[in-house]
């Protein structure tokens, strides 16, 4: 693993975005992810480091606890998440919903993966944190890709 290289990739940001699968693995501990998901948030746990996502993210991650029927799990996560320090959660405004729209159209992404590129484009981030090599098709930031580090 080189965890190393991807702390000096966060290293050159400030502000990022950050897509579902960044938040399930850490949630779910996936032990694949684990030690880049933590340097991650701690980064994001340091001073003048900030992110984005897409309200999207909440609503894939409450899924699973709702289908296993635990409320309980899905308050858990909310709590957690809606209150994390240097953490911004970007409505899908009618701007995004065009913006979401257009890249849909020409770079061929589905409907979550387009949100989240158009809240990243929207709130002017350097770099999204992700584990979807589709993101590199978008030139305007830059795309970590956690495989990219293992």
């Amino acid at each position: 693993m080189e965890i190393e290289k991807f702390r000096a990739s966060l290293g050159r940001h400030r502000h990022v975005a950050l897509d579902t699968s960044i938040f399930m693995y850490h949630l779910e501990s996936n032990v694949k992810y684990t030690d880049l998901t933590e340097c991650l948030f701690s980064w994001l746990d340091s001073s003048g480091s900030t992110a984005v996502t897409s309200v999207i993210t909440m609503m894939e991650l409450l899924v699973k606890p709702y289908r296993e029927l635990n409320p309980q799990a899905a308050d858990n996560f909310y709590m957690l998440l809606a209150t994390y320090p240097n953490l911004e959660w970007l409505p899908a405004t009618l701007e995004i919903a065009d913006l979401s729209a257009t890249v849909q159209a020409t770079l061929g992404f589905r409907v979550p993966d387009a949100l989240q590129a158009a809240t990243a484009l929207k709130a002017g981030v350097t770099a999204i944190v992700t584990n979807d090599e589709i993101f590199r098709r978008i030139s305007a930031f830059e795309v970590l890709v956690l495989d990219d580090y293992l």
